[in-house]
């Protein structure tokens, strides 16, 4: 059973698997940015663009504050530090298992001559 640091892992996963909200979060690294402005390099409807950023906020990688009719959303850094640590870790990993790998070849190599 998945606890909440492995659910909240899949969001935010699921969330930089779209290149759209790739795009924000990238626009979103340089300050915060209001939905028009966020919504103006793509061709979809706003509606369709506040959908991505609803997955964004849903998975704590941005946060929205509204001061009048204008909505502005900012990066939370926090869930993609720990995304980070999760592929340091696989990645630490699968480097030992194919320095492994290598020693094992390597002396399949020296037994055939």
């Amino acid at each position: 059973m998945p606890n909440q640091q492995q659910i909240q892992l899949d969001r935010v996963f699921h969330a930089l698997g779209d290149p759209t909200r790739r795009a924000v979060l990238r626009r979103l690294s340089g300050g915060p940015a209001a939905v028009s402005e966020l919504a103006r390099p793509f061709k979809m409807a706003l509606p369709s663009f506040t959908q991505h950023l609803n997955v964004l906020e849903e998975c704590g990688l941005v946060r929205s504050r509204k001061a009048g009719r204008v909505r502005t959303y900012q990066l939370v850094p926090k869930p993609l530090k720990a995304a980070e640590s999760w592929m340091v870790e696989q990645r630490s990993l699968w480097e030992k298992r194919l320095d492994q790998l290598d020693d094992y070849l390597m002396q399949m190599k020296e037994r055939e001559e």
